[in-house]
């Protein structure tokens, strides 16, 4: 494997739409869908990535995909080809869940690797509904993503909002 420094790049607007190898989604542990990116990215790829997580299911994620951990469907209608899982942590401010953080984007990337793709979107994982703090969540995203071993040429962050853009780009 070829271990470049992974360009990244910064873009405000809808994950579902970039022209990529892999979109990785902000998933709930059942990988059945829900809220925010992981109801966006199943809505746009159609019931296709559904079926998927429901084999994913009915086999070795029994019990749902683990805090952390990255697993790959198909993207459906999606123009990637397939669409990477991970689950991140929700917000505490009693316990130190960074490591969590660390490892959705650690993960991904390595499952990139496995499925050879070169570009990888990734959304704000856990900066949504799990309440993770978008400053640190930046830093955390950037930090691993800047450091890792990885074939992956692009690491593209699609951000939502202005708010997660600034914090971005300032970490960048």
């Amino acid at each position: 494997m070829q271990v470049d420094p992974v360009a990244i790049t910064l873009v405000r607007g809808d994950i579902t739409r970039q022209a990529v190898d892999v979109i990785v989604n902000a998933a709930n542990s059942s990988l059945l869908g829900g809220g925010g990116v992981d109801g966006a990215i199943h809505r746009a790829g159609g019931p296709a990535i559904l079926d998927a997580c429901r084999v994913l299911r009915a086999g070795h994620y029994g019990r749902g995909l683990p805090t952390g951990a990255a697993v790959a469907t198909t993207a459906g209608r999606l123009t990637a080809d397939w669409v990477i899982h991970t689950v991140g942590p929700v917000w505490s401010p009693t316990e130190d869940r960074s490591d969590l953080l660390v490892s959705c984007y650690r993960e991904s990337l390595r499952v990139a690797d496995e499925l050879g793709a070169r570009t990888v979107a990734f959304p704000a994982t856990s900066t949504g509904v799990y309440r993770w703090p978008i400053d640190d969540g930046a830093r955390i995203a950037i930090e691993t993503v800047r450091n890792a071993k990885t074939a992956v040429a692009e690491a593209r962050f699609v951000l939502f909002d202005e708010r997660a853009y600034a914090a971005f780009a300032a970490e960048l």
